[in-house]
């Protein structure tokens, strides 16, 4: 079953040079699509939408204030059991805990820098489309 998700390449990424090899890593699996693209520096009312689930806890500002840190990937994912394969390719958000071969296992340094962001359920990713490409649904 064909799906759509969405995925952000953080500000860390954008830095340190890796949105083509992560793009490159997410157009090389059979049957993916990138379906939209952007590259902008993410506002707060964006971030906040995104994030809305994690107010009031601890990570909320410093994560806030990282994510609008410089500019960021937004990008539309689609194809077979993307969902769960995108983010198997990005790892655990520990990159310790996370294996080689996955974006934050050959290139995450810390927990909150985690390079990439990928939607964690349909829902989720109906939800969070919504939110960076409001014209694509």
């Amino acid at each position: 079953m064909s799906q759509r998700t969405l995925v952000l390449l953080k500000p860390d990424a954008v830095r340190r040079g890796l949105v083509g090899e992560i793009l490159r890593r997410v157009e090389s699996k059979a049957g993916w699509t990138i379906t939209a693209l952007e590259l902008r520096t993410l506002d707060r009312a964006i971030l906040e939408q995104h994030y809305a689930e994690h107010q009031g806890r601890p990570f909320y500002e410093p994560l806030v204030e990282f994510m609008s840190s410089g500019p960021s990937v937004a990008m539309v994912v689609s194809g077979e059991r993307v969902v769960e394969g995108v983010r198997a390719l990005a790892g655990p958000t520990d990159p310790i805990q996370a294996t080689p071969g996955s974006i934050r296992g050959d290139y995450g340094t810390i927990v909150r820098e985690n390079l990439i962001h990928a939607s964690d359920s349909e829902e989720s990713a109906e939800r969070e489309m919504k939110i960076f490409f409001p014209g694509l649904i």
